[in-house]
């Protein structure tokens, strides 16, 4: 189990100092733990070394791009992303959300708003309470441990992010029932969303990928295919 100081540190990969140095001071006043990296292969390392609760990460960084960081980060880790960035066009962000980050805030930003998604993505990832069913059944082959938040297929382990992970709970305690887009949204995101809805769309094709198109779970209105 990871210790107190790693449940509230925070790293973040920022080649500007003044933006870095922004993020630090809020984070810090709100009782973060904040490491700074001004390109992506220092991120990494920060990362293997103190294992974090979350990171903080620019697109156009240095030496390694943001999203190859994410891509890196994904491949061995289930850490929840943030991207902090000025690349603001729809495909950015779509490639953003579909390399498994938890959101994508464009810049300008505000430094509050950053803190409080922070806390929002956190609070996301914390085990679920005794009144959740622990393990979730999904047909004959997945189980879904929402205390361990794990995903297993035929007791193989499935490497999911953490909101992935959060909507899939969401689906599989709710199998059998028809779901909108805002109904996933409130849910899995919260009422502070404000992003498009379409990031339902992304995230659903991305479980579909990762786990199977013939996965039995709960009907999702309005995508063009059911998960069921």
């Amino acid at each position: 189990m990871a210790d107190a100081a790693a449940e509230r540190t925070v790293v973040v990969i920022e080649d500007d100092a003044h933006i870095a140095d922004l993020v630090d001071l809020y984070l810090r006043e709100a009782g973060f733990r904040v490491l700074l990296a001004a390109d992506g292969g220092r991120g990494l390392e920060l990362i293997a070394q103190h294992r974090p609760a979350l990171a903080v990460l620019d697109v156009g960084l240095p030496d390694i791009d943001g999203f190859e960081v994410c891509r890196r980060i994904r491949a061995t880790s289930a850490l929840p992303v943030m991207f902090l960035t000025a690349r603001d066009g729809e495909i950015d962000r779509v490639l953003g959300l579909e390399l498994g980050a938890d959101d994508y805030v464009v810049k300008p930003f505000s430094p509050r708003e950053v803190v409080a998604r922070v806390k929002a993505i956190l609070r996301r990832g914390q085990p679920a309470t005794s009144a959740d069913p622990s393990v979730l059944r999904i047909g004959d082959d997945f189980d879904v441990d929402t205390v361990r938040r794990e995903v297993r297929r035929r007791n193989e382990p499935v490497a999911l992010a953490t909101r992935e992970f959060d909507l899939l709970a969401h689906l599989a305690r709710n199998q059998g029932v028809a779901l909108s887009r805002l109904q996933l949204i409130d849910a899995v995101w919260g009422a502070d969303f404000s992003g498009d809805d379409r990031t339902v769309d992304v995230h659903v094709r991305q479980l579909r990928k990762k786990l199977g198109d013939d996965i039995p779970l709960a009907t999702v209105w309005g995508i063009g295919y059911r998960l069921g």
